[in-house]
């Protein structure tokens, strides 16, 4: 099988209730009797409002209001899953990607094992983040610092409950811009992301806070230019488990 990611602007980086209650009716519906393996929405709803991002979009471009991941035995047959998701876009992107999940639900003390059926919002809240490699690092170092330094040091002093790291192989669409990392971030609650105690497990300590900050930052910004990354906030949607 092969995973597809779409991610899909509607202007203002954020879907209002009908629009995300098209993706998770009509649209899913259309996608799932397509007999698609894998099928899981993140949307930038009202269920993730009120999250305040580390690097906020500037205004003048907005991150993407929803990103919908599918499984498909072929990447080939991907026109009916473009076809039902243009409708609900303003500009769509495609990637193929392969993806790992170092953390998943139940991995650690934060979150327990996944219990909720297909179909239901998952709990806490989704960060997105969209990267591109820097001109500065062949692809090489790139992999090599994201997979071996960031994963672990931030699995390490981070509260995060799922962690999908989807490394993009090619683009499917004309014009989608050249990100080579979708990362999926899953965080406890929308307080986990706005205090910078819960978010470094800082347990109320400012020497550790200010540690970990630091040790972020400096691994960050090792394989990544800051002003090239996009940061959205989304409810997590797991439509049909592959």
């Amino acid at each position: 099988m092969e995973k597809l990611i779409y991610l899909l602007w509607n202007g203002s980086g954020r879907l209002a209730d009908d629009e995300a209650a098209a993706l998770l009716g009509p649209a899913r519906d259309e996608l799932a009797a397509l007999g698609v393996p894998g099928l899981s929405m993140d949307l930038a709803d009202a269920g993730a409002a009120g999250v305040q991002l580390p690097l906020p979009p500037p205004p003048d471009d907005p991150g993407p209001a929803a990103l919908v991941a599918v499984w498909l035995d072929c990447h080939d047959d991907r026109g009916p899953v473009e076809a039902i998701l243009a409708p609900h876009a303003e500009r769509l992107a495609g990637y193929l990607v392969t993806e790992s999940v170092p953390t998943d639900y139940g991995d650690n003390q934060w979150a327990a094992p996944r219990d909720w059926p297909d179909g239901t919002r998952s709990p806490g809240v989704v960060m997105l983040t969209l990267m591109e490699k820097p001109d500065r690092l062949d692809d090489g170092a790139w992999y090599h610092h994201w997979y071996g330094t960031q994963t672990p040091m931030s699995t390490a002093i981070q509260p995060r409950i799922r962690y999908v790291r989807n490394a993009v192989a090619r683009p499917l669409t004309d014009g989608a811009p050249p990100y080579r990392g979708i990362v999926e971030e899953a965080w406890p609650s929308v307080d986990h992301v706005n205090d910078p105690m819960l978010f470094y497990c800082a347990g109320g300590d400012d020497e550790v806070l200010a540690a970990n900050m630091t040790t972020m930052i400096e691994s960050v910004t090792a394989f990544l230019d800051l002003d090239r990354i996009r940061c959205a906030a989304m409810s997590e949607y797991l439509l049909v488990t592959p």
